[in-house]
């Protein structure tokens, strides 16, 4: 899959129907031995007025995604992938 495939695209929880944001607005973490993508990371969402937050960015395992549609890409994230994405992407 091309990133230019995947701009553009809203990202959806399929456990709790939530729109996480888009991934034109995202960062990505490569694996720099394969090219290939181990994470999405989309920004904190400000708060109301387009303040920043105190959040924390959301870190998305490619491994969550459970499809790519024409539109928008789901994800599989229960209460657990925080702890879990975490201790995988240390930053």
């Amino acid at each position: 899959m091309r990133l230019s495939e995947l701009v553009g695209k809203e990202i959806v929880n399929l456990i709790t129907g939530e729109r996480l944001g888009a991934v034109g607005d995202s960062d990505l973490v490569i694996d720099e031995s394969s090219g290939e993508i181990d994470a999405i990371i989309l920004p904190p969402r400000g708060n109301f007025g387009g303040f920043w937050s105190d959040r924390e960015p959301l870190i998305i395992p490619w491994d969550a995604i459970v499809k790519v549609g024409a539109e928008v890409v789901i994800v599989e994230l229960d209460d657990t992938y925080r702890r879990t994405a975490s201790r995988r992407f240390p930053f």
